[in-house]
């Protein structure tokens, strides 16, 4: 079954590793085969990757990109340990992660990544007032 993407004025999208720009207008794109892509809302820039979770994201990114590189693996290793570490209430995210990961859901694992990140941003934003007074 086909996929409609609608792309809106200037936005970015990834298809199979080729960075694609839409025009000034709004536009559709119809998808008819299998392919990997991500939407510029769902990519995070190494440059943008400011915190631990985000890191860990994009290390997602390149393996659902890149046809899982073994190297990255070691690296997802590392990076969900250092958060483990930090912060042992993500547990339950990392695990789903790697569950993905493991059935090869590699898009599935990217969105629990992006609930990883979410959860961060809450945690994050609650120790925000306590720094603030101090």
């Amino acid at each position: 079954m086909p996929l409609r993407i609608h792309l809106k004025p200037n936005e970015r999208l990834i298809i199979n590793g080729a960075a694609i720009r839409n025009g000034e207008r709004a536009t559709s794109l119809l998808i008819e085969n299998t392919c990997k892509f991500l939407r510029e809302t769902e990519i995070i820039p190494e440059s943008g990757a400011d915190t631990a979770c985000k890191r860990l994201c994009v290390t997602l990114q390149l393996i659902y990109l890149a046809d899982h590189p073994l190297e990255a693996d070691d690296l997802l290793v590392r990076q969900s340990l250092e958060i483990l570490r930090s912060m042992p209430t993500s547990a339950p995210y990392l695990v789903a992660i790697h569950d993905e990961l493991a059935n090869r859901q590699y898009h599935r694992a990217l969105k629990a990544g992006r609930e990883l990140v979410a959860y961060e941003r809450t945690l994050l934003s609650r120790l925000a007032p306590a720094t603030d007074a101090a």
